[in-house]
Parts: C-alpha cells; structure tokens; sequence
C-alpha cells in the first residue's frame, strides 16, 4: 500500500530546472482553472445526478482516469454508499452499491483524513472476484469532507500506472471540499423539501377538517336522527331531516369544488402583486364581486415562501368572501406600517356571524390562515369592517435593511 508524497528531486541541469519551472507554472494555472470550472459547475447544479457526472468527468479528464466513483457515508455511520459513479462496468456497479467502512484504501484515506493511491487493488479483487479491479492500474482515493465533518470518499480508477504529482494531489483535496459543500447543500435542499411537504400536508388535512371534515359529520348526525324518526314513523321530522342533509350535502360538494380549486391554482411566478390580480379576476368572474385594491407598498422586500404563505392567506381570505359573507363589495388594501406590511381584506357582507347553514359553523380556513402567519412571523387581526362587514388584516413584518457601512 503506497501513499501521496513528495518524490525524491532527481538531479537536473539549470536548462532542465528552467523547463520543469515553466511547465509546473503552466500546469498550476491549468488546475486554478479546473478548479474554477468544477466550483461553478457545482455551485450551480440542483440535480445531485446531473452534478456528480459534471465532477467526476472533470476529475477523470484531469486526472487521466478510466472511471470514478462517489461514496458516502451511510446514515448509521459504518458503511460507505455507492452515490454516482461514471465508467465502471455495470457488475462492478451492483457490487459497490455498499462497502464496509474498513474496507482496503477507502477505509485508510477515512481514518488518516489524507489522500491515498494504491497500484494493486487485490483487497477490492478479492471482495468482488470481479476481473476490473484485477486489471486496474491504480486507484486514488480523496476523502470528502464538509467544516471538519466527513461524508464520504471519491475515487478514481487510473488508466496508467504512474505517480500522480504532488500539486495534483493539492487539487483533488481542494475540489473535494467544494463537493463535499455541494453534498451537504443537497442534503438541506432534501430536507427543506421533506419538511415542505410534510407543512402542505398538514394544511390540506387541516382545510379538509374544517370544510368537508365538519359538514360529513353534521350529515352523519342528521342521517341518524332521520332513522330515529321513521322508526318512530313521525314523517314531519324525518322530512326535515332530510332536507338538513341535502343542504350539508350541498355544502359539501361546493366545498370540494372550493379545495379542488385552491390546490391547482399556483401563484404566479412574477410575483404576489400579479397574483392578487389574477385573484381579483377569479373573484369577479366566479361572484360578479368587484375587488377595489389599493397598494401603497413600495417595496416589498419578502422572500419567496413569505409571498407564497401571504399569498394563500389573501386567496383564502377572498374565498370566505366569496363563499360565506353574502357581500356585494369587497376591498384589498396593502400598506406598510410601523409593524410592517398590512394586508387588509373587507368586505359589506354578514360580518363574523353563522352563515345561514342549517348547522354551526366555524370561520373557514382562519386557524390554517393564522397557522400560515405564523409560519412568515406575522398575525391575523379580526375587526368588523367600515364597509359593514368583516376585516380581516394580516401583518407580516418587514426583514431590516442592511446597515450602511461607513467609510
């Protein structure tokens, strides 16, 4: 088993030091260049597949190598997982898929934290039985690390046996550090994605319950006493019932309509202000409502979850406008204020009283709009509106500007 290191200096003439001069000077500025290419590559690649195969054919051009691969560490910390490799047979593939940590030069490279090359791979032969790695000529291993935390190894698999140089080496620890910062981004990303879906699934569980969720139960209730009633062959009450149920049925089948629609309508990628609008046109072509709007926001300086949450509560808002209030006007004002943005929708409706149904109703969606709130660090605030009817206001606070440095 052979090591990366510095090479005992041959003796050279003052014409032979004046050549290797001028060629390591050009070989470094082709590995800063390399380096700036692999950097950039990874820095904007958000498809993990799609970015190993940029880094490992990089790496296998400028290494002069037949194949890499990527591992990482598994979760429990004791097994290395093939992640992406290019070049390799497909019986080496299904053979790599996992290795012991232990395992011959990878297991050294992780342990002594330092790159490690070797010329017989007889350790990876005789695991394997495969005949690639009996014909390999040599293999390199760098670890892969991320702010002192280990993630894994990559390797490549050398056509040639040969020394690789000392600046060569320098290179694939630096370019390791940017994969391995590109791992631990797409593992984030994974996660943000993870936890994403798990809050969208919770908000359609929770506008399921308050919608559909209520009116079964109502339904379910009323169907019983309905029974009660023909047992008792009293057909008066047996016939109001009935019609309790076809009203919660009705109510129902308009609310799924309501939810089917909410969950295929996005906001529109240029932004919120240009989704209010859409939202306006929806309310005007499915009401005949008028939504009077007026913004006095100059600058709105929200991230894009932040527009997206405001988004959804306005949309919801407007919904309960539309389904509930019984109101001919409606009216969006936004504005910033000393605790920041103010989203305030009203209308001249019923006002926060029980909508006319045959049963009790809670205000659709407001625990989920204040869930949503919660989420961009703002509030929901209920009043009764000048129009006559409801109020509801949403604040979202605005992120502080930047300080300006002084000179």
């Amino acid at each position: 088993m052979n090591t990366m290191g510095p090479a005992p200096a041959p003796v050279r003439s003052e014409e032979g030091d004046v050549q290797d001069a001028e060629e390591q000077g050009g070989y470094k500025l082709q590995a800063l260049r390399i380096l700036s290419e692999v950097s950039a590559k990874l820095a904007c690649e958000h498809n993990l597949e799609a970015l190993l195969e940029r880094f490992l054919d990089t790496l296998m051009r400028l290494s002069g190598a037949a194949a890499g691969a990527v591992r990482v560490l598994t979760t429990d910390g004791r097994r290395l997982r093939l992640l992406g490799a290019l070049g390799l047979p497909d019986d080496v593939l299904l053979a790599e898929q996992e290795t012991d940590l232990d395992c011959g030069i990878c297991g050294v490279a992780l342990r002594e934290d330092d790159v490690r090359r070797a010329f017989e791979l007889k350790t990876c032969a005789e695991r394997t039985g495969l005949p690639f790695f009996h014909n390999c000529s040599g293999m390199v291993v760098v670890p892969l690390k991320y702010r002192g935390k280990v993630l894994g190894v990559y390797n490549l698999f050398l056509r040639e046996r040969s020394e690789v140089p000392e600046d060569l080496a320098l290179l694939f620890t630096s370019i390791s550090e940017h994969l391995g910062m590109a791992l631990e981004n797409a593992r984030l990303m994974r996660e943000n994605l993870r936890m994403t879906l798990i809050d969208e699934r919770q908000m359609i569980a929770n506008e399921v319950h308050d919608s559909l969720a209520q009116t079964m139960a109502y339904m379910k209730m009323r169907l019983s006493a309905m029974q009660e009633a023909l047992q008792q062959d009293d057909k008066a009450r047996a016939l109001a019932y009935v019609a309790d149920a076809q009203q919660a049925l009705d109510t129902a089948y308009g609310d799924l309509r309501e939810l089917l629609g909410q969950f295929r309508h996005r906001m529109d990628p240029l932004g919120l202000f240009h989704a209010i609008d859409a939202l306006a046109l929806q309310l005007r072509e499915r009401t005949g409502i008028e939504l009077e709007r007026r913004n006095d926001i100059h600058e709105l300086g929200l991230s894009v979850d932040q527009e997206v949450q405001v988004f959804h509560i306005l949309q919801e808002a407007l919904a309960n406008v539309a389904r509930h209030s019984g109101a001919t006007r409606a009216r969006l004002t936004m504005e910033t204020g000393a605790d920041g943005h103010r989203f305030t929708v009203e209308d001249d409706g019923k006002g926060f009283v029980a909508a006319g149904h045959a049963m009790p109703r809670h205000h659709f969606g407001l625990s989920i709009m204040r869930e949503r709130a919660e989420r961009v660090g703002g509030c929901i605030e209920l009043a009764r509106s000048p129009l006559g009817g409801a109020l509801v206001r949403l604040v979202v606070p605005v992120p502080p500007k930047p300080a300006a440095r002084r000179p």
